[in-house]
């Protein structure tokens, strides 16, 4: 029933204001459409995501969303540029360099034997993932 269907995120925000904020300032996104209570902002190849208003936070001990990108060092060096402040983990069998980790076994669906990731949250405590796939 939902194959034909397309998938969307929606993530907590408690202030939209400061949401709307840090996207635009530290993201550089711009929602394509704002209702009371909720911005939406679309990517590439009509993702969307939207950012809701919430009583509840996100507890941003895991990814609620996350962007595949072709070149993860020149996106993490950006968006540090902009002060996302990336998280750096260090549990057995995952630990960040200069925020950047890489993720043995991940997609092996999406041609790839593993993948380079990092994480952020945004200023609603939202977990971001950012990763490259690796051949």
């Amino acid at each position: 029933m939902l194959s034909k269907g397309r998938v969307a995120a929606r993530l907590p925000a408690q202030d939209l204001e400061r949401a709307r904020r840090f996207y635009s300032e530290k993201l550089g996104l711009e929602p394509v459409d704002e209702r009371p209570g909720g911005l939406l902002y679309r990517a590439a190849n009509g993702c969307e995501f939207a950012l809701f208003l919430s009583q509840g936070g996100s507890p941003g001990t895991f990814t609620q969303m996350g962007w595949e990108v072709d070149d993860i060092d020149a996106t993490v060096r950006g968006l540090k540029e902009r002060g996302v402040v990336f998280e750096e983990v260090d549990v057995p069998g995952l630990r960040t360099v200069d925020g950047i980790a890489r993720v043995e076994g991940n997609y092996p669906s999406k041609n790839s034997s593993a993948e380079r990731a990092a994480w952020f949250k945004d200023s609603e405590g939202n977990m971001i993932g950012v990763g490259e796939r690796l051949p």
